[in-house]
């Protein structure tokens, strides 16, 4: 952005300096040409200025000038190869007409991949004194492009794109794919008469269908949708509307959630998030409660810098900018999150790179900061723009977009195998569906999923009203809770053991909640003892205050906590430690403001076990916890 400002910055001082100089040319004819391009210049009538000059120059090839306004004019063009050829030219009629020219030269060499070259006009251009500091500043970050980049070519990543099929693709321009969890369902941009809308694609039996227009809901005749994010269950999208009459600025964040088989009318996120300036790009946390995004607001580091919002009670909280370890004094876009929540892919043509916009990736680290990024290399980056990258939740593939690998037509989407060392950390996704355990329909409940380490929530959410389904992200190498709730019901429990875990197929879950009668019980799954010992280990607290919970909104149950064993060790013992295990859980419900009175407790020992002791497995099962409703 900042470099095709000052390409207008050059054009504009040449065109004022040479209406005052004497020019290296006495040709009439071609000075005529000279002013009349300059005159199109004024009226923005690039491509007439453009034919001017080339008769100038007709007229007398040694006018240096007319080179020199001539490879300005092509490098605001973007013609870079064009632009360098003159710049050139005019060095070699006189290699002191200017020192500015072997900037431009630099600059234009850089994006056509000329790294060496662009390298020994960049070192002439700040051989001399009294550059200004601005373009010095710019110099030196393109001769830092140069070192990268002759690095990198050296030093290719493996890259093998493949484009995702004519199922998706067409002669239009096809952009910004994001995929859900599952993987079955991409959710992408199409251009069509310079209008965008959004399409999605399922997958069925591997295979991509026919996209399909995602919603009149969401979709419109006149303003552009795009650059979304999905949720990782598919169900909320968060999407870039521009120039919309309910919108603050120039570009906003929108939100739209699905009905069924279709999507709710888009509503945008209030202030701080939106402002009446320009927010776009979405990227949402697979929580669903961190929400980055790129924004030209004041006190930024550069022009389009990367910010976050979290999500709570209150609403959206204040953006906070990503710092200096993601933002430069150049541009930021294009911020995709994983759903590991701790790796972090975006494009900058600030950080060292090939050229234009390249991708990155940054990590978050022990010290809870991101880390400085990492450029994702050659070829996956190169002199032109990489932007929009998004990954599969296993951090396997990615997709993205491009018009220079000879697909359908215009920009398609392919995709790509990830090399191991830019993945994200390994997850696997819980993908379930939660029925009433009597007459099994669909139920909406509150499911949450906890890192019994931490103690801390890593997905809460509902279960939908029409399936009762849910999705959820988790990353490998930890151990989990998940409990479901609902009002009437008792709350069921499970835990997965994801330590040590190499395997990423998902997890399928049927929960069955049992309505709240009497006789009816729970077995609480994340309640934990070390081997033969009563104290409960610090892991099994969220779990407790699940029951807590329940206990506190239905005021009226009774219960009773039951331990369990398996049949190992004499029948004594096991009697002893079931009763202590109870005892323990018991204590820890009054001790947290749980009335005695509504609460018995109770060991079983070896005397009912759900499975047989005659395996590891089975023996673990039957070391349980349980709570039955004995009054309601």
């Amino acid at each position: 952005m900042k470099v095709i400002f000052l390409s207008v910055f050059f054009l504009l001082f040449a065109s004022l300096v040479y209406a005052q100089r004497q020019y290296s040319t006495t040709d009439k004819q071609a000075i005529q040409y000279f002013a009349l391009a300059n005159q199109s210049l004024d009226d923005r009538l690039y491509d007439e200025a453009i034919e001017q000059l080339q008769k100038a120059i007709g007229e007398d090839a040694k006018f240096i000038e007319a080179h020199v306004l001539l490879g300005d004019v092509l490098r605001g063009r973007w013609r870079y190869g064009e632009a360098s050829e003159q710049f050139l030219k005019a060095i070699a009629l006189d290699p002191e007409f200017s020192r500015g020219i072997y900037y431009k030269l630099g600059d234009c060499e850089v994006h056509n991949a000329q790294y060496a070259q662009a390298k020994i006009h960049l070192e002439k251009y700040l051989s001399y004194d009294n550059t200004t500091p601005q373009t010095a500043a710019i110099a030196k970050k393109l001769l830092n492009d140069c070192a990268f980049s002759l690095d990198a070519i050296q030093h290719p990543v493996p890259f093998k794109p493949i484009n995702v099929g004519d199922e998706i693709n067409t002669a239009d321009d096809e952009y910004l794919p994001t995929v859900t969890a599952d993987e079955n369902t991409l959710i992408f941009t199409r251009k069509i008469n310079n209008n965008e809308d959004f399409y999605k694609s399922d997958k069925v039996n591997g295979k991509w269908q026919t996209a399909t227009y995602l919603s009149d809901q969401i979709n419109t005749p006149r303003y552009n949708e795009g650059a979304q994010s999905i949720s990782q269950n598919g169900k909320v999208l968060f999407f870039t509307g521009c120039n919309r009459p309910d919108g603050l600025g120039r570009c906003d964040i929108y939100i739209a959630t699905k009905k069924g088989n279709d999507w709710n009318k888009p509503f945008d996120i209030s202030p701080p998030v939106n402002t009446n300036g320009w927010e776009s790009q979405p990227s949402i946390s697979a929580d669903g409660r961190t929400l980055y995004f790129v924004s030209n607001r004041k006190g930024g580091y550069g022009g389009y810098d990367l910010y976050k919002s979290t999500l709570s009670e209150k609403g959206w909280s204040q953006p906070e900018n990503m710092g200096p370890n993601i933002n430069t004094p150049y541009d930021e876009q294009s911020p995709f999150i994983h759903p590991d929540d701790s790796t972090f892919y975006f494009c900058s043509n600030g950080w060292p790179g090939l050229g234009g916009m390249d991708l990155f990736v940054s990590h978050l680290g022990k010290d809870g900061k991101w880390q400085k990024p990492i450029n994702l290399g050659y070829p996956i980056n190169s002199n032109g723009d990489e932007n929009g990258l998004t990954l599969t939740a296993n951090g396997t593939y990615a997709f993205f977009a491009s018009n220079k690998l000879n697909g359908q037509g215009g920009f398609d989407i392919y995709t790509f195998e990830l090399p191991p060392a830019l993945r994200p950390h390994e997850v696997t996704y819980v993908k379930g569906i939660v029925l009433d355990a009597v007459t099994k329909q669909p139920l909406e409940s509150a499911v949450e999923i906890v890192d019994l380490v931490k103690n801390s929530p890593v997905y809460q959410d509902y279960s939908s009203a029409e399936q009762g389904d849910f999705l959820a992200t988790i990353t490998t190498g930890k151990d989990y809770g998940l409990n479901i709730a609902r009002d009437g019901y008792l709350f069921y429990s499970a835990n997965f053991s994801l330590a040590g875990h190499v395997n990423t197929e998902p997890f399928h879950i049927t929960a069955y909640l049992q309505p709240i009668e009497v006789g009816n019980k729970v077995i609480l799954k994340n309640i934990f003892f070390d081997t033969n010992k009563f104290d409960i280990k610090d892991e099994s607290k969220p779990e407790l205050q699940k029951l807590i919970d329940f206990l506190n909104l239905n005021k009226t149950v009774h219960i009773e906590v039951s331990g369990h064993t398996d049949n190992v060790g004499t029948v004594q013992s096991n009697q002893v430690l079931s009763e202590n295990r109870a005892k323990a859980v018991y204590q820890y419900l009054i001790a947290n403001g749980i009335q005695p009175e509504r609460l018995t407790y109770k060991g079983y020992g070896e005397t009912q076990p759900i499975e047989s002791n005659d395996t590891d497995d089975g023996r673990s099962k039957n070391r349980r916890t349980e709570f039955k409703i004995i009054a309601k």
